[in-house]
C-alpha cells in the first residue's frame, strides 16, 4: 500500500498541481498540515478545495498556521484524523494538529495539549499499535526530523512519549521545513517530507507479511 505524503503546502497551488502524476500512483494520501500560508488564512481555503481534488482518500490534521477553526473545514471535506481514529485497509489513521509556541502562529498549542489529540487511544490502555499511522504536524523531540537550522531540536516530549509508549508502525511530520528526514523511534518510522511549498514531498510504503504490519519503504523526493 503506497501512500503520498505531504506538509506544508502553505498555499501553494502551483507545486500541488505539479503532483498530479504522483497522486494517481498513490493509494492514499497523508497530509500533516498547513494549509494556509502564515498570517494568511484565507489561502487555505483554495489548498483544501485543490487537494480534495486530486485524491478521493485522503488523511489530514491542520498545522500551526491554519486558524483552529479550519478543523471544521477539513471535516467536512470527511478528511480529517485530527483527535479522531480511522481505518483504511486493516490500518489505523489518527492524528494531532497545531504546533508548539513558536513565532505567533494562528494555531499554537501547550506540548501536553498536542498529545491529548491521541486520546482516543490512550484512554483504550496501554497497548502497542502495530498497525497505526500517525499524523503529527509538530515532529516528535530529539529525531532528525525536529532540528531547526541552528541545529536545536524543537519537537514535541510529549508526542515522542506518544510514540514511545504506543509504538506506531509509521509517522507522518512536518513543520520543520529544514528537517527533511527519514529516521526510527525504536521500531516507528518517523518521516518528515519537507513543505511542499518548497516543492519536496515523500511516499511510504507499508504492507502486511507473516500476519504484521512492516514499513516497505520511506521515501525523500523533490520536484
Amino acid at each position: 500500500m503506497k501512500f503520498l505524503v505531504l506538509s506544508d503546502i502553505h498555499g501553494d497551488l502551483e507545486h500541488l498541481g505539479k503532483l498530479e502524476g504522483e497522486f494517481k500512483k498513490a493509494d492514499a494520501v497523508l497530509f500533516a498540515g498547513d494549509f494556509a500560508k502564515f498570517g494568511e488564512p484565507e489561502t487555505a481555503e483554495p489548498v483544501l478545495e485543490k487537494l480534495c481534488s486530486m485524491h478521493n482518500t485522503i488523511f489530514s490534521v491542520i498545522g500551526n498556521c491554519d486558524e483552529p477553526d479550519f478543523i471544521g473545514n477539513i471535516e467536512a471535506k470527511d478528511i480529517s484524523v485530527q483527535k479522531s481514529l480511522v481505518q483504511f485497509e486493516g490500518l489505523c489513521i489518527a492524528g494531532s494538529g497545531g504546533g508548539l509556541p513558536f513565532g505567533g502562529a494562528a494555531n499554537e498549542r501547550e506540548d501536553a495539549e498536542l498529545a491529548t489529540d491521541f486520546n482516543i487511544l490512550t484512554e483504550q490502555g496501554s497497548c502497542e499499535w502495530d498497525n497505526l499511522v500517525a499524523i503529527m504536524h509538530n515532529p516528535p523531540k530529539d529525531t532528525d526530523c525536529d532540528k531547526i537550522s541552528a541545529g536545536i531540536h524543537v519537537g514535541s516530549e510529549s508526542l515522542r512519549a506518544f510514540i514511545e509508549q504506543y509504538k506506531p508502525l509509521a509517522v507522518v511530520t512536518g513543520h520543520i521545513h529544514e528537517s527533511v528526514a527519514v529516521c526510527k523511534i525504536g521500531n516507528t518510522t518517523v518521516i518528515n517530507p519537507g513543505a511542499l511549498m518548497e516543492g519536496r514531498y515523500g511516499w511510504l510504503e507499508v504492507c502486511k507479511e507473516g500476519g504484521a504490519w512492516q514499513v516497505k519503504n520511506a521515501e525523500l523526493c523533490s520536484l
